[in-house]
């Protein structure tokens, strides 16, 4: 039995990831019993619409109700769904320099037609928009994913990616919150510190989340801020958590970044504390390893009442999608980036 919950009603303060493209006996016994609050998935989940689509009533039927479902669908180098059964996609940064005066417009179409792919094999659920400013030395593993350095700018595009995502009947994460931008270290493999004094990360990289606070789902970022908290990243640090509600005025949803990745240290279960006891409302756990999750579970347990709270109102933003001509989204898209308009 896993602490803190209720294993038929209750919700486990975790997101979790699965194996492969269709779910074990082990793992349904599992997802059965500590119901997690949400699940995401990978490209070694994917291989066709159809198997997908099974893929996402399997999680859920395992879980026992209508869960979330999440994907790093950012489009360009980040893209779980491919062709040949589903868009390709340039790098955010590089669309965006492609037509700076309708940035924010082709952002939105993007994601309309993301979200509508997204939803068509019931994922309901987009790690995007990305908020994080480029830098000049931002780390290539999140550079040209970036919409740009200007923080106006990147609001602006990163809000109509959210309505695109919305108004296809998915919701939106912003990330990473407070910002990964400045970070010249793969947080895959390795803690970042960014060194920038409060003062230039207040106008700048927390501007752009604090436009955009409004939105239900936010993921943190696994980053040191010297000048803030040079002992603890964003994901495990209480000052940093509080600079997120406080400072920048985020009241949503806030998940971790994955609690798998080498940026954190200590085992994935003291990991997983040391983000809740820090304010984070869920645990992320993306690599699908059992007995990681298993750990995680005994350790995370389930929601708080604060954090199923927020849970509830930001499943409160999911719906149908609104009706819309996608072969006419398509054309103004590419219409768009020809320069035809």
């Amino acid at each position: 039995m896993y602490p803190g919950r209720d294993p038929v009603s209750g919700q486990g303060a975790f997101i979790f990831g699965c194996a492969g493209p269709r779910l074990t006996r082990d793992e349904r016994a599992f997802f059965r019993t500590t119901a997690p609050w949400g699940f995401i998935l990978f490209s070694r989940n994917v291989e066709d619409p159809e198997q997908l689509r099974w893929l996402t009533t399997e999680l859920r039927e395992a879980a026992g109700r209508d869960v979330p479902i999440f994907i790093d669908q950012e489009g360009g180098r980040v893209a779980r769904l491919t062709p040949p059964h589903w868009r390709a996609w340039l790098a955010p940064l590089d669309q965006v320099a492609q037509n700076r005066r309708h940035a924010a417009r082709a952002m939105q179409i993007r994601y309309r037609l993301i979200a509508d792919e997204l939803h068509r094999v019931g994922i309901d659920g987009n790690c995007a928009p990305v908020l994080d400013l480029a830098q000049p030395d931002t780390h290539p593993i999140l550079r040209n994913r970036c919409y740009g350095d200007d923080v106006v700018q990147v609001a602006e595009i990163a809000a109509a990616a959210a309505e695109g995502l919305i108004s296809g009947g998915v919701l939106p994460v912003i990330k990473h919150i407070p910002g990964h931008g400045r970070a010249t270290a793969d947080s895959h493999l390795e803690l970042p510190r960014v060194t920038a004094k409060e003062k230039v990360l207040r106008v700048s990289d927390f501007l752009a989340f604090q436009a955009v606070a409004g939105l239900p789902i936010a993921m943190t970022a696994h980053v040191v801020y010297e000048a803030i908290d040079p002992d603890r990243p964003a994901t495990t640090s209480p000052r940093m958590i509080e600079i997120i509600r406080e400072t920048i005025g985020f009241s949503g949803l806030l998940m971790s970044d994955d609690v798998s990745m080498q940026a954190l240290s200590g085992s994935v279960a003291a990991r997983s504390r040391a983000a809740l006891d820090a304010g984070c409302d869920l645990v992320l756990h993306c690599n699908g390893e059992i007995a990681e999750m298993e750990a995680i579970a005994s350790e995370a347990g389930g929601m708080s009442p604060p954090a199923q709270a927020r849970a509830d109102a930001a499943l409160g933003w999911r719906a149908a999608p609104v009706p819309v001509d996608i072969a006419a989204l398509e054309a103004e898209f590419e219409a768009l980036m020809t320069g035809a308009v």
